[in-house]
């Protein structure tokens, strides 16, 4: 499926449809060049399931945790590992536990598409827009955002 995404508040509605079908277990990848807006994406997310302060990028972190939302949600931006095999190092499994992930360059990290609570979500810029392609796994059948 292809969103197209022309401006801010497109993002935002976006970000407020997956909220709104975000289950624990479920990963959320977004993919995309630079600046094609996978972190702000992430911030309208966990804006829609009513996160109110700052939503830091994780790319220094790796990881970011929200745990007072339901469901809790691990951001993480994936960016800056060196290999696949560096997820393990990080325990993020543990940080997954009854929680939702939302993974920034999530081939960075091996990919998630194999789950079936994976929605994986490219971004593209498109003039002075973006375009999301989306793709479900097979939990995400008839909730789609």
């Amino acid at each position: 499926m292809k969103i197209v995404l022309p401006d801010h508040a497109a993002m935002e509605a976006l970000g407020k449809r997956i909220a709104g079908r975000l289950q624990p277990g479920d990963v959320v990848a977004l993919s995309g060049g630079l600046g094609a807006g996978k972190t702000t994406l992430a911030r309208a997310i966990l804006r829609a399931l009513g996160h109110e302060g700052e939503v830091p990028s994780p790319t220094f972190t790796i990881i970011e945790t929200y745990d007072a939302l339901t469901p809790p949600i691990v951001h993480a931006d994936f960016y800056r590992l060196e290999r696949p095999s560096d997820v393990a190092e990080l325990g993020l499994d543990d940080y997954r536990d009854g929680a939702a992930l939302l993974a920034e360059w999530p081939e960075m990290a091996g990919g998630f598409a194999h789950e079936p609570g994976c929605l994986a979500i490219t971004l593209e810029i498109v003039g002075t827009g973006r375009e999301a392609i989306v793709e479900g796994g097979s939990d995400w059948l008839g909730r789609m955002p």
